[in-house]
């Protein structure tokens, strides 16, 4: 099954290629590196010269025609009379598990010792009088490797560095965190495993597809690469990944790439204040009060949690959400007095902010308001009560004042204008610093006679005929009374109720009865009806009536106007006297 893709420049490379692979265990070679590397340092004492290095060798087997050219650069090397050496391709980036010819080429101007000294398994596969080829196969890792000649007693030699490249086996963006606060810092760390030369090895963080930033792969195994970014709101919901890049372009190779899969990133904006939670401070117990929990400023408000709590109980909550504001509402009903303590905690990106108030629940019935009796006869005594528990105060409509207390009482005599009378007692209590009422209402009920009477039952009605009239007579009592009204000589009953039109032939007396258990009682009821002659004889009459006593009126007027005048002349000529008679009495009087 093929491995994993991998990008290589804009083209996709194929991840089963064994440079991808895991590295394979250290092969034990004839010679160890120790003793090469005395070698090389006591080679490096002698002065070198290296011919210039023939075309670099393909991978694999090296083809006849490669041989060849190899060969016949070998004879052409100049050779100065003295010893040189030159390794070819000078140097080499491979992948990892493949392999490379390299050529030594000898310029001893006499028979010598040369060869290619490496600690890999080495295969020459090709040689001249001043040169060779050799194979080297399934290499893992970077590596010196050298061509050493021995030529008059001397020994020369040419080194090149061969690296290995392969691609990282893994790329991780380290888990997030569940949820983010948006504004704080965030550290992100991609883990790289494997993957050479780490000094070409980089990693990149993205957003999306956007770079935030780009770090070389350090040393170790995973290697750790750290980047700190600032959470935004506009980051909820936004993938993060990492994407190893190993460039080896400076090395006529493409920029190879991969991508982790991505994490998603939650942040969050809780506000530092409280929920607010609308609750009485007191209710009833038994009753339902709703109870309102609101907090602003959430994002996403969407993913809050509220819960409601009254005491140990949670209570079924019904949850809206509007733009950043989220409001619960529930119903709370408490059957056990006392106090209570109501939460409303409001819960985003495992933070929660929380709040709390007491509610008192109460039981207050309400007063007992009794009379007695009920129902009673006319000028019977009546006896009002009311009581409530203690610790409240009553107030009996009725009752002087007296001092509060739970419980209040009044007496009457009741008559006929007391029936149906509502006696009202309001109770109050304080609870929790706020005082609550209730209030009891009972209406009394006073037997009492029948009666017709002026206000009820009109005894004269005089209507124009043809006019619309509305005749009333009715009768009062407990029980209520049977009417019956009659007119004198016929017997016609009496037409209570609208009269539309009135007409002349219900004028006449009426004689009603009001009769009940309690008693019997009459009146008399006259309807007169106007038209044509019958008004002129009530008219003239009455204006005849009218210029007599008008007449009458002026004649005593006149009278006691005369008499007040004959008065007042009188009362002058009587002071006229007395004043002539002090005057002569002041004249006959000696000096």
């Amino acid at each position: 099954m093929p491995g994993p893709l991998f990008r290589r420049g804009k083209q996709e490379v194929s991840g089963k290629h064994r440079p991808l692979g895991p590295p394979r265990p250290a092969q034990r070679y004839k010679r160890t590196r120790e003793a090469l590397g005395a070698t090389v340092l006591a080679a490096r004492l002698r002065p070198s010269w290296s011919a210039p290095p023939p075309p670099a060798m393909a991978l694999g087997a090296a083809p006849a025609a490669q041989l060849a050219l190899l060969a016949l650069l070998g004879t052409l090397l100049p050779g100065p009379g003295g010893a040189g050496i030159s390794i070819h391709p000078s140097k080499a980036i491979i992948p990892r598990g493949d392999s490379l010819t390299v050529n030594c080429s000898n310029s001893c101007d006499q028979k010598s010792t040369f060869g290619l000294e490496t600690v890999l398994i080495k295969e020459e596969v090709g040689r001249g009088d001043n040169w060779k080829v050799f194979q080297l196969r399934d290499v893992q890792e970077d590596i010196e490797l050298f061509c050493y000649s021995n030529c008059h007693k001397e020994q020369t030699i040419a080194s090149m560095n061969l690296t290995v490249y392969w691609f990282p086996e893994h790329v991780e963006l380290a888990p997030l965190p569940l949820w983010q606060p948006v504004g704080e810092e965030l550290n992100l760390s991609c883990l790289v495993s494997g993957g050479a030369p780490r000094a070409h090895l980089s990693v990149v963080l993205l957003r999306g597809e956007e770079e935030l930033g780009r770090q070389p792969v350090g040393k170790g195994e995973p290697a750790k690469v750290m980047f700190t970014v600032q959470s935004r709101r506009e980051d909820h919901g936004t993938n993060f990944s990492c994407r190893w890049e190993l460039d080896l372009r400076s090395q006529g190779l493409e920029l190879f790439q991969n991508t982790s899969a991505p994490r998603k990133l939650q942040t969050y904006v809780l506000p530092s204040i409280d929920p607010h939670l609308e609750v009485p401070p007191i209710v009833e117990v038994g009753s339902r009060w709703p109870v309102n929990c609101t907090l602003d400023g959430l994002f996403p408000a969407s993913d809050a949690k509220v819960y409601l709590v009254l005491g140990d109980q949670k209570l079924e909550s019904n949850i809206t959400y509007d733009g950043d504001s989220v409001l619960a509402k529930a119903w709370m009903e408490e059957n056990e007095e006392g106090t209570h303590s109501l939460k409303c905690s409001v819960t985003l990106g495992e933070v929660s902010r929380r709040t709390q108030e007491n509610v008192t629940v109460y039981s207050f019935p309400l007063p007992t308001l009794t009379l007695s009796p009920p129902e009673v006869s006319e000028w019977t005594t009546v006896t009002v009560e009311c009581v409530t528990r203690d610790g409240a105060v009553v107030k009996l409509n009725g009752t002087s004042a007296v001092p509060p207390g739970p419980r209040a009482q009044l007496k009457l005599n009741a008559s006929a204008s007391d029936h149906r009378s509502n006696f009202s007692c309001s109770a109050a209590l304080e609870i929790a610093g706020q005082v609550v009422h209730k209030h009891q209402t009972l209406e009394l009920h006073v037997l009492y006679g029948p009666r017709l009477d002026q206000r009820d039952c009109p005894g004269n009605w005089t209507w124009q005929e043809g006019s619309e009239q509305t005749l009333k007579c009715e009768a009062q009592g407990n029980p209520i009374p049977k009417l019956n009204c009659s007119r004198k000589g016929d017997g016609a009953s009496l037409p209570i109720g609208d009269l539309r039109p009135v007409r002349r032939e219900v004028a006449g007396t009426y004689l009603c009865r009001a009769t009940s258990a309690r008693g019997r009682v009459t009146r008399e009821v006259v309807l007169n009806v106007l038209h044509g002659q019958n008004i002129l004889d009530i008219v003239i009459p009455v204006v005849a009536v009218t210029l007599i006593l008008g007449a009458l009126g002026t004649a005593g007027y006149v009278y006691n106007y005369q008499r007040k005048i004959q008065k007042y002349e009188l009362q002058k000529a009587r002071k006229a006297q007395e004043e002539a008679a002090l005057k002569l009495n002041a004249q006959s009087t000696p000096p």
